[in-house]
């Protein structure tokens, strides 16, 4: 199973070639940690979308499902991750990692601390 990063999600919504990847699995899944990312890129106007393109439209696309974590799990995982002081990317790695699925990712930080089975690079 793919848990996609929040950037990873932008690219395969927006049809990005660097999501060209994922094209070959049938399941992929999106956190709820990356919901809350791009609400705040969006208010800090670091990310535009398509005004088609709405919170609600990236929790129902066909291309991949909402996955929520135990919360306890998941956050006490997060707090294992020292290597990092980026909230989203702690958040990504533990869902990953609670449910035991490589993250979709480009993300040169997360691709230089997790072993290449935990991850897909894109």
């Amino acid at each position: 199973m793919i848990l996609l990063d929040t950037h990873a999600a932008i690219w395969l919504v927006q049809g990005h070639r660097r999501a060209r990847a994922l094209n070959r699995y049938a399941t992929l899944h999106l956190s709820p940690a990356s919901l809350l990312e791009l609400q705040i890129l969006l208010e800090a106007g670091r990310v535009r979308l398509a005004p088609s393109r709405t919170l609600e439209a990236f929790r129902d696309h066909e291309r991949f499902r909402l996955d929520e974590p135990p919360a306890g799990r998941w956050f006490s995982s997060a707090c294992e991750l020292t290597w990092t002081r980026d909230p989203f990317d702690r958040l990504l790695v533990a869902h990953a990692r609670v449910r035991r699925w490589r993250l979709a990712t480009a993300d040169a930080l997360l691709l230089q601390q997790l072993p290449g089975s935990d991850v897909l690079a894109l």
